[in-house]
Parts: C-alpha cells; structure tokens; sequence
C-alpha cells in the first residue's frame, strides 16, 4: 500500500506579507508614504497573486478572474486615510468591492521604487548605463539607530550614562559607554504637590545640567528608557527619542539611479530608446535635441522631488515621469535636459521583473501560490491628435 502524501497547508496574506517585506521593507518607503496591508485579514488563504500598478475595477475584475485573493499593488489604495468607507469615494469604493470579493489589497510603493528590481530599471537598461557608476539618486535611509536626549544634573551624568549603557546604548562599532554631553542651564517651578531633587517649590529654579545624547537599536528603546527613569535623580525625567536618518550608500537601495554612458549620445538617442524600449506613449523632451549629454539621471513614475538631486549628481540628463512646468523650467535654466516618459509607463514596465522576482522568492520560501502580472490597462490619458482640416456637425452652428 503506498502512503499518500500529507497535505500541504495553503499559503496565506501573512506568508506573502513576509515574502514581500523581505525584499521591499517598509522601513525603506519615504515617510509620506502608504505601504503594506491596506485591505484583508493575514489568516485569510492565498492560492493566487495578482501584481498590478492600480487597483481598479478593471484589476479588481481580473483578480477574480484569475481567482487570486491577494492584490500585490504599486500604488496604495489607501493613500490617505478615509473618514468613512463608503462609495462616495474611489478609494473607498474599491475597498468595499475587494473586501466583498475576499480579496486582499497590499502595497509597495516608494519601498519597491528604492528596492531591486525597482521601477528605475527599464529606463538604465534601455539606455545601457555603465553598472560601474550607477549608483541610487537617493540612497535608502540606514536602518535600526535612534538618538535618546536627556537632560542631567552635572554631578550624576556619568551615573546615568552608565546605566543607559548597561541597557543597551552608547554602542558604535566596537566601543560601548558612548555618549555626547554638552553643558546649559535647565529651569523649572516645582508644584506644592512636587517633591523634586534639587530646587525649591514654589520657587523659578535655575540649574546646570549636561544634555546628553546616546545612540541605541530601536529593539532598545523600551529597555533603555526604562533605565534612564530607574537612574535619573529627577522625580519627572525630560528625553526625546529621534529616528536617525542616515544615507545607507553601502546598501545599494535608493530612490532613482544616476549613471553615464559608455560614450556621449545626444538628447534624442535617450529618447528614442526610451520610447522604443519602456514603452512611453506619451513622451515628452525638454533641451535642445541635439545636445550631447553623458550622465544620467532616472526615476521611475513622478520625478519633481528629484531634480535637485539630480542637478547635484551633475546630471545631463533627468528621465522621469510627471513634471510640472515651473520645476521643468528651472531645471531648463540650470542646464538640465529632461525627458518625461510618463508616470505608469516607466513603472508598469518594471512589474514584469518584480512579478518574477516575487515567484523565484515564493518558491525558495516554500509558498505554493502563483504569481499573475495583471494585464489591464490603468492609464488614463490617451493621445488626442486632431484632423486638420475635418468637417465637424458643431462648425455649422458657429457660424
């Protein structure tokens, strides 16, 4: 009699949520953002994967069509938050149609621009950057480093910084009891229902104390604090506690690339190859045509923030999508060219890589759903053109 094989327990939303957060933290997003689960349950089973740009009716169609219970979107849903889900919104009216169809929306948005593959991919590899001087436009902040602030009577400063250090902090590298004290006057008034260390009730105080800085791993945040209640003299215990952002170059991961060609080309080669290559339907130039340029610029869907960064790249030329007027003129008097190439396609042609960067992830994880790259168009503008010289019904009323 031969044994059958055990049953395989279905993937589920939290399997997938680990798979995607492993390659495209949150950490990484900016802070304006909106990644990670927008609509679902982490219990609910998952046996497809539909990877798309938008979620739309039409995307939202297809995931059924498909049987797919988990939308995989670039663009969150829910960007901003919603003071009642109903259809009186977009937003809210495809949140309720995903939710009644048992399918769960989850976003990697500016975390899957800065990870690899990202959306900046189809523009350097269309135009064949040198991989030796590319480099992120922006690199990623470094993850895990807070700063904790206090403020400390001269005399038990270095109690206290020894207490924080035992919790934890003051680690860089190999050294420990790390810290940063710079001395200034604290003032207070004590309460009659106070009992403080030093001063009198009542009464404006005055006294010297050290401001002292310390770094720590967010994971030690709660321990630390806890030790610095536990040693401070004070009844009542000033601290700030700040993220550190700090460029995490050696990462690779960052909004955007810059990098030169093998040789210089003029402006309408990046063009071409841009249309030809991402595709772009409606590409738009800014610079003389043929006008050498070398190092580039790009950034997949809507470039505006980066034109500064770019500029300081010494960029000739800026590929991106979305630019407005004004900055697009100013960047054209500082002597930047600027191809804008759109704010879908750039990106719409990265999820082809990122669908099978996903599946190869999948399978080395173990999980058992498929991944479908959505097909369904999400932009919304077409190309007009006029007929020059067409009889239209309307002209006979004007006249």
């Amino acid at each position: 009699m031969t044994a059958s094989a055990p049953d395989t327990a279905p993937d589920r939303v939290a399997d997938w949520i680990r798979l995607i957060e492993a390659r495209y933290p949150a950490r990484d997003a900016q802070s304006w953002d909106a990644p990670g689960l927008q609509v679902g349950d982490p219990r609910d089973e998952v046996h497809r994967v539909l990877v798309c740009l938008d979620v739309t009716e039409a995307t939202l169609a297809e995931a059924a069509q498909h049987g797919a219970e988990l939308v995989l979107a670039h663009h969150p849903l829910l960007f901003r938050p919603l003071a009642r889900l109903t259809p009186d919104s977009a937003p809210g009216r495809l949140a309720l149609a995903a939710a009644r169809a048992g399918v769960s929306v989850h976003a990697a948005h500016t975390n899957l621009d800065a990870g690899t593959p990202g959306t900046t991919e189809p523009i350097t590899d269309a135009l064949g950057l040198d991989p030796a001087t590319l480099r992120p436009l922006q690199p990623v902040a470094a993850p895990g480093k807070r700063k904790l602030v206090t403020f400390v009577p001269v005399e038990d400063t270095l109690r206290v910084l020894g207490a924080l250090s035992e919790a934890g902090a003051g680690v860089i590298g190999a050294y420990d009891h790390c810290g940063f004290r710079v001395q200034g006057t604290g003032s207070f008034r004590p309460s009659p229902e106070a009992n403080p260390h030093l001063g009198q009730v009542g009464s404006v105080n005055e006294v010297t104390e050290d401001r002292l800085e310390v770094e720590l791993a967010p994971s030690d945040v709660e321990r630390v604090v806890a030790a610095l209640w536990e040693a401070h003299p004070y009844e009542e215990v000033a601290y700030d506690v700040y993220p550190l952002e700090v460029p995490d170059a050696a990462s690779g991961k960052g909004l955007g690339r810059v990098g030169d060609l093998p040789e210089p080309r003029p402006l309408r080669w990046v063009a071409d190859r841009v249309a030809a290559h991402v595709p772009a339907p409606h590409l738009r130039l800014a610079g003389d045509p043929d006008q050498p340029v070398r190092r580039i610029a790009a950034l997949g869907g809507s470039g505006d923030g980066l034109i500064d960064a770019a500029l300081a790249a010494q960029a000739d030329c800026y590929v991106t999508g979305d630019l407005r007027h004004h900055p697009t003129l100013d960047a054209r008097t500082q002597g930047l060219a600027l191809v804008d190439a759109g704010h879908g396609a750039v990106e719409g042609a990265a999820l082809t890589r990122v669908a099978a960067a996903l599946t190869d992830d999948a399978r080395h994880a173990g999980l058992q759903a498929q991944v479908v790259l959505s097909q369904a168009p999400t932009e919304p503008w077409a190309t007009y053109r006029p007929v020059t010289g067409a009889h239209h019904p309307d002209d006979e009323e004007d006249r």
